[in-house]
């Protein structure tokens, strides 16, 4: 059964001074971050048939470690980049990091109008994504020609993952992504499953949450 990975991106500068850096192109890879998506390319057992990067420079370095490993070439697409945080972009301090969960907590448990001032709506978020994710699934998934990875960012790949595999909103929201933590979704007759949600697997309980949630994944 071919898999669709949903990677989060490496170790950023942003993410060490836990900066709300959603615009694109954004920050770069750390040392760690580069050492992260090294080390996610050599567990991967097989190469993928695909591996696809957003636009943000972030995921498309991860990438590019995926793509020395694996001999894999990076496709860079539209609509797979973060969702945006408009006016509180850059913003640092508790009150935006609350402000931000408060957001995507509404998302997951339904309320995909709710945004930040000048940022997405989280139905926007899955206007851009989704149809992208199903030319994936047409392209490699339902042929079986491999597992494609898709190097994106916590809180978008959250959301489409929820969404699509109809994972429990309160875990969904509850539960974020370390860099290069994966979201593994297999197609299935009538949609999707998720078999892996970064250090979880099936079922998803709706109060597993080993730590607060953080706005950065």
């Amino acid at each position: 059964m071919s898999t669709l990975f949903l990677v989060r991106h490496g170790e950023t500068e942003g993410n060490v001074a836990r900066r709300l850096d959603t615009r694109l192109p954004g920050a770069p890879l750390t040392s760690r971050g580069v050492e992260q998506a090294q080390a996610f390319a050599r567990g991967l057992t097989v190469p993928p048939a695909a591996v696809i990067a957003s636009r943000a420079l972030r995921a498309q370095q991860t990438a590019s470690h995926i793509e020395a490993v694996t001999g894999v070439e990076t496709q860079v697409l539209d609509g797979l980049h973060e969702a945006q945080a408009g006016d509180y972009e850059d913003r640092a301090d508790d009150d935006a990091h609350e402000a931000l969960k408060a957001v995507f907590g509404a998302w997951h448990l339904g309320d995909l109008d709710a945004r930040l001032p000048g940022g997405e709506s989280g139905q926007e978020v899955l206007d851009r994504f989704l149809p992208v994710v199903g030319e994936l699934r047409a392209k490699y998934l339902d042929t079986d020609r491999g597992n494609v990875v898709v190097v994106s960012h916590g809180a978008a790949i959250r959301l489409v993952s929820r969404y699509l595999a109809a994972v429990p909103g309160q875990f969904a929201a509850s539960n974020h992504l370390d860099n290069t933590q994966t979201i593994e979704l297999e197609p299935t007759a009538t949609g999707w499953r998720c078999t892996r949600w970064g250090l979880h697997t099936p079922p998803f309980e709706a109060d597993v949450s080993p730590r607060p949630d953080d706005p950065m994944g």
